[in-house]
């Protein structure tokens, strides 16, 4: 949910756009080189990519597990557009504190708001999916957006989380609204809309002036500083990274139609459905790139040495795309010889730095959504399935029962797959265009190199740009 990295916050600089090149034959291929050429240049930062640039995944494992790789906001330029995206209030989300008493004060609050049993957090899952589903016709076929299905349902599970009761139809929608606007902000297929951001703060900061929080706040931070809290740890980025992590599963099963037979034959096979998730987490991480910038010297290799101050990325898609046979192939069956713990696997993050705080969560609740959509639908989709998942997942929804015919099937699926290489071609001219707009504003407000100018105490130690950071790649 938060603390593995930058969750979707990589898609629009992760390189993903060269992949969507390479699946959906309508975008052209010049657009999407363009848009990541002006991501790098306008950035700013000169910066180490890791996998990459000579190093291979064992100089990625060792430089994001080294404590000098603690620094997280202050010193790099990418920070800026991060804040942008994430506003309000980055600068106590949880991903983006400094290491100190604020983000340890910060850690504690977000654990005692994700405690729960198992059953019970499945169980809530469950129902919040399920109450989605219900709106739903259960005598015709339904096409969906994934993303856009079940960010409701997630935004009242992470509602439940919070404040310990059911979740009223006026949170769900300020919730939902809020999370899907900072999203698309974050792939560039629409713009920021901080009005539709501040209704949701101004509702929060009256339940907490209410004291409606069941929960013990972070004491270190002020009531509008917790408002900011809740608001982009639970309300943005869980909402946003569930949502996005249940459609690319769903997306999968529905391109994938043995795998999804398999499971529906037996839903009761966890041991299955937690590789399919493993396999949709190798293929498809949520995080692009995680940015550190390191508060001491770290070495490369024997010649080799970072100095305190640079920015490193690091890359999830390149990384998990390291150690396995046929790494492009979506195969759950690799994960009955693998062990997930000894492959190229991190779809939570490193122990070492900061892993997502939902690591325990968020398996136990999408199995969850995932025996609740298929105990009703068959799914079926020609869409193209890529990482940043721009087009929110389309996908047909059959009920169980239901027998379509073959010819309208196939009519369907047609549609489906030409509606989405024509999208390619719209969305990325758009995101081209949005992107660069909002790189610019957001070097031009520089929320995050301001704060810190700001409040230097804030900073970490020896988080300061440096003179000669080494060349590498761009993020």
């Amino acid at each position: 949910m938060s603390g593995a990295g930058d969750g979707v916050s990589g898609a629009g600089v992760s390189g993903e756009p060269k992949r969507a090149a390479a699946d959906g034959w309508w975008l052209p291929r010049g657009v999407v080189a363009l848009r990541v050429r002006i991501f790098e240049r306008v950035n700013g930062d000169r910066v180490v990519t890791l996998p990459g640039a000579g190093y291979g995944p064992e100089v990625f494992e060792r430089v994001y597990a080294h404590p000098a790789a603690n620094g997280r906001s202050a010193g790099a330029g990418l920070s800026d557009l991060f804040w942008y995206w994430l506003s309000p209030g980055p600068e106590v989300h949880q991903e983006h504190l400094e290491a100190g008493e604020r983000y340890e004060d910060v850690a504690a609050a977000t654990r005692r708001v994700l405690a729960g049993d198992s059953a019970g957090l499945a169980a809530a899952a469950g129902r919040a999916v399920g109450q989605v589903l219900d709106a739903l016709p259960d005598t015709r076929i339904s096409l969906v957006r994934l993303r856009d299905l079940v960010m409701p349902a997630w935004a009242a599970f992470c509602y439940e989380l919070v404040f310990r009761e059911p979740c009223p139809p006026h949170a769900r929608e300020l919730i939902t609204a809020h999370a899907n606007d900072v999203v698309t902000a974050l792939k560039c297929t629409g713009l920021r809309h901080p009005r539709r951001r501040a209704r949701l703060t101004a509702y929060l900061h009256a339940r907490v002036a209410a004291g409606d929080v069941p929960h013990r706040l972070p004491e270190t931070l002020t009531p509008a500083e917790q408002v900011h809290y809740l608001q982009g740890t639970f309300f943005n980025t869980a909402v946003v990274q569930l949502s996005e992590a249940t459609a690319h599963v769903l997306l999968a099963l529905a391109r994938h139609h043995p795998v999804q037979r398999r499971l529906s034959a037996d839903p009761s096979d966890e041991r299955y459905l937690t590789r399919v998730l493993d396999e949709t987490m190798r293929l498809y991480p949520l995080f692009g790139i995680a940015h550190r910038i390191t508060t001491g010297e770290i070495p490369l290799d024997a010649d080799t040495v970072l100095p305190a101050g640079s920015v490193v990325c690091f890359s999830y898609p390149g990384y998990h795309a390291t150690g396995y046979d046929r790494p492009e192939v979506f195969d759950p069956d690799r994960w009955a010889t693998l062990s997930a713990k000894h492959a190229h696997h991190i779809p939570f993050g490193v122990a070492a730095n900061r892993p997502c705080p939902a690591w325990r969560l968020s398996p136990v609740v999408l199995r969850a959504a995932v025996r609740e959509v298929l105990g009703r639908y068959r799914l079926d989709s020609a869409a193209s399935h890529t990482r940043s998942l721009p087009h929110r997942a389309p996908c047909l929804l059959i009920p169980r029962g239901l027998s379509p015919g073959a010819r309208r099937l196939g009519a369907l699926r047609t549609y489906l797959r030409l509606r989405d290489g024509v999208e390619d071609v719209t969305r990325g001219v758009r995101q081209l265009v949005l992107g660069t707009v909002m790189v610019l504003h957001a070097r031009r407000l520089r929320p995050a190199a301001r704060h810190f100018e700001e409040r230097p105490a804030t900073r970490c130690p020896a988080a300061r740009p440096v003179p000669g950071r080494p060349e590498g790649e761009r993020g």
